[in-house]
């Protein structure tokens, strides 16, 4: 059972690609391209300047991209450490990974982890999601940081990583 729950996202891509896509949409001056099988929702909260849904039922993934201004939201490495520290487990149980790329000239760090993920907003209250991942992007774009956060199942964040990633650096 585990084998095929683990396929079967990528399996629904292509009823996924014929039938949803997200439409485009811009964060501190750059547009972005959701690929197909990422569906456009109304962001939770004023801090989520777009937010997206990836995969389906219990498989179904969150993609939410954060501005904070020119300034705003720290730097990198503090968001790397965070993003990190969002892990029940030590930084050396979830496969902490950093990468660096580019969305054309602008410099981007890729971030990915996997483990007990801890869901909830800053302050308020957590709920531990084991067998969760974390793909990240800290975009250092023209108008300041973008900061974009891929979560779900292991399954569902692996099935669509190379499409989060294409979304990020063909970003103009």
């Amino acid at each position: 059972m585990m084998r095929i729950t683990s396929v079967l996202p990528a399996l629904l891509l292509p009823f996924l690609a014929a039938s949803t896509k997200a439409q485009d949409f811009k964060v501190a001056g750059m547009a972005f391209s959701p690929p197909a099988g990422f569906v456009s929702v109304k962001p939770t909260s004023f801090m989520r300047k777009a937010q997206l849904k990836v995969g389906v039922d219990a498989g179904e993934g969150e993609v939410v991209f954060f501005y904070f201004g020119p300034r705003g939201g720290g730097g990198v490495e503090a968001n790397v450490n965070r993003w990190f520290g969002q892990f029940k487990e030590p930084q050396t149980e979830i496969k902490a990974k950093t990468e660096k790329g580019a969305a054309g000239k602008i410099p981007v760090t890729f971030v990915s982890a996997e483990g007990t993920f801890k869901s909830g907003p800053p302050r308020g209250p957590i709920v531990e999601k084991p067998g969760y991942a974390l793909l990240g992007a800290i975009i250092e774009g023209r108008e300041g940081a973008i900061f974009a956060k891929f979560t779900g199942p292991k399954s569902t964040v692996e099935a669509f990583s190379n499409a989060f990633k294409g979304m990020i650096t063909n970003a103009k």
